[in-house]
């Protein structure tokens, strides 16, 4: 016997549903700090690359992916 039960929920609506913490808040503040940091020049390329590496195993086609993405959204009118 086989049974499929299939849920249709939001990411917002089972993450209630599993009883997980709202961190939205905490993902807001701590990106608006490195996009602040990214403005006023606290972050040099090289810390964005050595936090790009610490966040996942990736080769080096996804560091260059993430600084390309990252170089195009830093141009001025952007």
């Amino acid at each position: 016997m086989k049974v499929t039960i299939e849920v249709e929920c939001t990411p917002e609506e089972a993450r209630r549903a599993m009883g997980l913490p709202d961190l939205s808040p905490v993902h807001d503040r701590y990106l608006a700090q490195v996009q602040d940091a990214m403005e006023n020049g606290g972050v040099s390329p090289e810390m964005l690359n050595t936090m790009m590496k610490s966040w996942a195993p990736m080769s080096e086609a996804g560091t260059d992916f993430w600084r390309t993405m990252f170089n195009a959204a830093a141009k001025p009118g952007s």
